[in-house]
C-alpha cells in the first residue's frame, strides 16, 4: 500500500526527476537554493526537502467527512534547504525565505519541567513562519516530549512556486516540508512511512487553526507521477494510485487562479470550519431520523453514519461498488433533514437556527456546545444541514464514478472518456456553487469561461471561496486556451510573461514529497 512506504531519501536528483528536461530545470533550481543557503549561513545545506502542492480533481469538502477524494500532486512545490545549527544552540531555528517580502525569523521552543513544549503561533495573524513552527511542533511532541533529549536547531531557507491562497494547498506543502525538515535534521526519518508523515502533517496544520481532513497532506506526500490518488480515510487511511487515461486527443490539467485569495485561516469561522460543524451536525440529526444509534458525546462523521446505517461491521472496509450502492440509497433518505419550515420544506432553504439545530440533535444546549462548538471557532446565524449532506453524499458518488471512468479508460480507451470526466467536473462545480456554497462569483465566471474556451470540464479546486480552478484541456490547444482566458477573464487583462504563467498554467501529475540528502 502506498501509505505504508517509507518517505524516500535520495542522494541524486535524477531519482526524484527521471525526466531529463525536468531534471535540467529542477537541478538549476536546487543548485541555486543550495548556493543561496551557503551564502546566507556560511555552510552547505544538509538536506533539501520538497513538498508539492496539489490539485483536487474531484471530491470537494468531503475529506473531513471521511469520504474518498481524487487529488493529484502538481509540479509546483515548496523547497526547504536545511542544515543543523551549532551544538550549543539546541532547538534554535533561523528561517529565511528567498522571497524578500518574507522577513528573516529566529525562534526557539521552550519546555518547563513536566510540561509540553511551547512555541508561539498566533492563529489570528498568521505569518509565513507559522507554518514552519507548525511542522516543528509536531516533531517536538512526537520525539522530544517524554524524555530529556533536546532537539537540534536548524537553519532553513525556503522557496516555493505554489501560489499562496490559490487553492493548490501551499499551506499543506509548507507544513509537510517543515515537518520533513525537522525530522531529517534530527535523524528521526528512519521508520517514518508516508502514512505517518500524513498523520503528523494533518495534526500540525491544526496548530495554525485549520481543521483539515487530510486530503492535501496525503496528496503532497503519497502521490506518484502520471497518476491521481484515490485517498480513502475510513476505516483507515489508504491510497490507491489511479492512472489517468491516455485519451484521444491527449489532455492536460490547466490550473487557473481566480486571483481571489482563499485564506482558510482568516475566514475559517464563517466558511471552512463552519462547514465542518454543519456536516457533523447533519450526521447527528440524520442518525436520529434514521434510527441509527449515536452516543451523546460522539461526533459521528457522515461516512461513519453511512456504514452504521448499512450495518457494516466496524473496521471492515467497504469496496467501491458497495459504497456506491450505499450512497445511492442514503441520498433517497435526505429529505428527512428538511425538518422545519425554515429549512427547505417551503422551498426557501434558509437554514436552521442554532436553537432549532440543538433541538433536532437530541442534546441539551450544554451537551451540544461541548460536543460540536467548544473545540472550533465558528460564526453563523443559520445552519444548512440538508444542503451540506446532499453535497457530501453526491460528491462522494461523483468521486467513485470519476475513478471508474479513469480505470475503464486506462483499460479500454473510449471516445466517451473525456466527455464523462468533463461532465463530472461540471456537476461538481454546480454543487459547490449552489449546494455547498463554497464558490464565489469570480470562480463561477472562470469555470464558465473555461468551458467557452474549449475545456471538457472545469471546477473549483481547494477550500473554495476563491483560489484556483482545474480544467481538462486538449494538450495541443493549451496555448490557445490560455490566451482565450487571458482576454476574457477581466483580472487577467494586462498580465503577460511570468505574471500570466503564475496565474494560469498547465501541469501534469507529480510525485510526492522527497528528501534530497546532499553528500
Amino acid at each position: 500500500m502506498a501509505a505504508a512506504v517509507q518517505v524516500p531519501v535520495f542522494t541524486t536528483l535524477d531519482k526524484i526527476f527521471p525526466d531529463a528536461q525536468i531534471l535540467l530545470q529542477q537541478g538549476a533550481r536546487y543548485a541555486h537554493l543550495a548556493q543561496e543557503f551557503e551564502a546566507r549561513f556560511g555552510k552547505k545545506p544538509a538536506y533539501i526537502v520538497r513538498a508539492p502542492g496539489r490539485v483536487n480533481l474531484i471530491g470537494e469538502h468531503i475529506d473531513y467527512c471521511l469520504f474518498g477524494v481524487l487529488p493529484a500532486a502538481v509540479e509546483r512545490d515548496v523547497l526547504m534547504a536545511v542544515g543543523p545549527t551549532e551544538e550549543d544552540q539546541p532547538g534554535r531555528v533561523t528561517a529565511q525565505n528567498l522571497d524578500s517580502k518574507y522577513t528573516r525569523q529566529t525562534f526557539a521552543p521552550a519546555k518547563a519541567p513536566g510540561k509540553n513544549w511551547a512555541l508561539d503561533i498566533d492563529k489570528r495573524q498568521l505569518r509565513w513562519e507559522s507554518y514552519v513552527k507548525a511542522g516543528y511542533y509536531g516533531v517536538l511532541e512526537k520525539f522530544f516530549k517524554d524524555n530529556d533529549e533536546l532537539p537540534r536547531g536548524l537553519d532553513l531557507l525556503v522557496t516555493g512556486s505554489v501560489p499562496a491562497g490559490s487553492g493548490l494547498s501551499s499551506s499543506a506543502a509548507m507544513v509537510v516540508a517543515s515537518t520533513l525538515s525537522f525530522l531529517a535534521v534530527n535523524d528521526k526519518l528512519d521508520g517514518i512511512t508516508k502514512g505517518d508523515l500524513v498523520e503528523m502533517a494533518v495534526e500540525n496544520e491544526t496548530r495554525v487553526g485549520v481543521n483539515s481532513g487530510g486530503m492535501d497532506q496525503s496528496a503532497s506526500v503519497i502521490c506518484s507521477a502520471n497518476s491521481a490518488l484515490f485517498i480513502s480515510f475510513f476505516p483507515r487511511l489508504s491510497a490507491e494510485p489511479i492512472p489517468l487515461p491516455i485519451t484521444s486527443p491527449r489532455t492536460v490539467i490547466v490550473c487557473a487562479n481566480s486571483l481571489v485569495v482563499s485564506d482558510k485561516v482568516v475566514h475559517s469561522r464563517t466558511r471552512y470550519n463552519l462547514r465542518v460543524v454543519e456536516t457533523l451536525a447533519a450526521a447527528r440529526v440524520l442518525a436520529r431520523q434514521l434510527g441509527v444509534p449515536i452516543g451523546k458525546t460522539e461526533r459521528l462523521q457522515l461516512r461513519e453514519l453511512l456504514d452504521r446505517w448499512l450495518g457494516v461491521t466496524k473496521g471492515v472496509e467497504t469496496d467501491p461498488k458497495g459504497l456506491k450502492e450505499g450512497l445511492e440509497k442514503i441520498v433517497e433518505k435526505l429529505d428527512v433533514l428538511k425538518l422545519v419550515d425554515s429549512d427547505g420544506s417551503d422551498g426557501t432553504e434558509i437554514g436552521l437556527t442554532l436553537e432549532e439545530m440543538i433541538a433536532l440533535s437530541g442534546l441539551s444546549a450544554e451537551e451540544f456546545t461541548e460536543t460540536y462548538l467548544s473545540w472550533v471557532d465558528i460564526e453563523a446565524t443559520r445552519f444548512q444541514l440538508y444542503k451540506r449532506a446532499k453535497h457530501v453524499f453526491l460528491e462522494a458518488l461523483r468521486v467513485l464514478e470519476f475513478r471508474e471512468v479513469c480505470l475503464r479508460g486506462a483499460r479500454e480507451p473510449s471516445d466517451d472518456t473525456l466527455r464523462e470526466l468533463g461532465r463530472l467536473l461540471d456537476e461538481s462545480q454546480k454543487s459547490c456553487t449552489a449546494v455547498y456554497e463554497c464558490s464565489c462569483p469570480e470562480v463561477d465566471q472562470l469555470t464558465r469561461l473555461a468551458k467557452e474556451a474549449g475545456a471538457y470540464g472545469s471546477r473549483q479546486t481547494g477550500a473554495g471561496w476563491g483560489g484556483c480552478t482545474v480544467s481538462l484541456v486538449e494538450e495541443s490547444r493549451v496555448s490557445e486556451f490560455i490566451e482565450k482566458m487571458r482576454t476574457t477573464y477581466p483580472p487577467y487583462h494586462g498580465l503577460k510573461g511570468e505574471e500570466l504563467s503564475e496565474a494560469i498554467f498547465p501541469t501534469k501529475p507529480s510525485s510526492g514529497a522527497t528528501v534530497y540528502k546532499l553528500t
